[in-house]
């Protein structure tokens, strides 16, 4: 015979009252303009898998990754300078 379990445990590790922290929500907004740049990325480079790449294509591609490395430089430059209370950064 086998006996049914709950799965309390795995139901409420993800309940409403698990919300981020300011520290956690404070680091993401610190990190939001390369999370767009590397969203601009992908975007470029899901274009680009189901044909060959034009010209403006790849422009396109260059273009995205030049900003994702700016956006990298930018984001290391900040984190050195600030620091955020809880260690979120």
């Amino acid at each position: 015979m086998s006996h049914i379990v709950t799965v309390q445990d795995a139901v409420t590790a993800f309940a409403d009252f698990m919300e981020p922290t300011g520290a956690e929500l404070d680091a993401i907004e610190l990190e939001m303009p390369l999370i767009l740049a590397e969203v601009d990325l992908l975007d470029a480079q899901i274009i680009t898998l189901d044909r060959t790449p034009s010209e403006l294509d790849a422009r396109r591609l260059r273009r995205a990754l030049a900003r994702v490395l700016a956006e990298r430089a930018a984001l290391a430059n900040r984190t050195a300078t600030v620091s955020l209370p809880g260690g979120a950064a």
